[in-house]
């Protein structure tokens, strides 16, 4: 029996941009995961692998980073527009495309008063925690006579989009990373706080206070401290919480370092620099995944090292 072509598509799905624009020190993120699927005259490479027809996949992906620096991203639905409009304008085999796009939202930080004790306390407009992620964890252990309570959060994902860099590392015959002075630092936040409270002899905490504490310390020292490596930046995020909130010894953090890299616009002649705003390519695997606790002076740690199965 004969067998005839049905409807089909192709494109490239999946492709994570994210756009910083720079208002002076206040800056703006626009954070998309964009899918391109296009449709028309696409018989003969179905039938014969006649490639004539055919836009490469490839070529899609370099439009939507190419386009994100010429046209920017003024919201979801335009960016949308924008490429659809010029894949079936400046290709007459191509009849519909379809872009779907998901957008990730995030929120300023809000950073502490400006008189703060603390070092880089002045008023931060680069700093970011995506909304809606955050699952706050909490394990209770009792044994008739001590308590243990330990407290904390993951799926917590912030940025910074400038005051990071990374540089002076060791290098050797492996390595191709180039130093970086002006880069984005992000992360998914995963962390428990050990509380001292052992015995129902002393005084409880207030439970949803020092959690909300705990948090906003934590995120005002990630958007305060300007960063020379994501380690530096996680024991300034533990040392804030330990001086702040007397009811904490210790805190485990692990953070995976969550990669952006500069896309290369070159070849099609766009200047790709960091200075004017950039359009960055978004990796999520492999990552870099940075561990450690943070004490209080004179405590044993008890939180466990593989935070897994807490």
């Amino acid at each position: 029996m004969p067998t005839i072509l049905g409807q089909n598509q192709y494109g490239k799905a999946e492709n994570r941009v994210v756009k910083i624009t720079r208002d002076g020190d206040t800056h703006h993120i626009k954070d998309l995961n964009v899918s391109v699927a296009l449709s028309g005259d696409m018989d003969d490479v179905h039938y014969s692998g006649s490639n004539a027809n055919v836009l490469p996949t490839d070529t899609t992906k370099n439009t939507v980073y190419a386009f994100a620096k010429e046209h920017g991203i003024e919201s979801a639905e335009q960016f949308g527009i924008h490429l659809a409009r010029h894949f079936v304008s400046s290709q007459e085999p191509i009849h519909r495309a379809r872009i779907r796009i998901e957008e990730y939202t995030w929120e300023r930080i809000a950073t502490s008063d400006g008189n703060s004790k603390f070092i880089g306390a002045d008023e931060v407009r680069h700093s970011f925690a995506r909304k809606g992620m955050e699952t706050r964890v909490s394990q209770i252990t009792y044994d008739g006579e001590n308590w243990e309570v330990i407290s904390g959060l993951k799926d917590l994902t912030v940025m910074n989009s400038t005051n990071s860099e990374f540089w002076g590392y060791v290098k050797d015959k492996y390595t191709t990373l180039k130093e970086a002075y002006d880069r984005i630092l992000a992360t998914d936040v995963s962390a428990r706080w050990r509380y001292n409270w052992t015995s129902d002899e002393q005084r409880m905490p207030n439970w949803e206070k020092s959690y909300e504490q705990a948090r906003k310390h934590m995120l005002q020292a990630f958007a305060e401290t300007y960063s020379l490596s994501l380690q530096q930046t996680l024991y300034q995020m533990g040392s804030r919480i330990i001086n702040s909130r007397s009811e904490i010894d210790e805190i485990r953090f692990s953070l995976p370092n969550n990669h952006h890299f500069l896309v290369d616009l070159e070849p099609f002649g766009l200047k790709n620099d960091t200075a004017d705003g950039a359009v960055y390519f978004a990796a999520d695997r492999p990552y870099g995944l940075i561990e450690a606790t943070v004490l209080r002076d004179g405590v044993e740690p008890q939180i466990p090292v593989d935070m897994t199965n807490l």
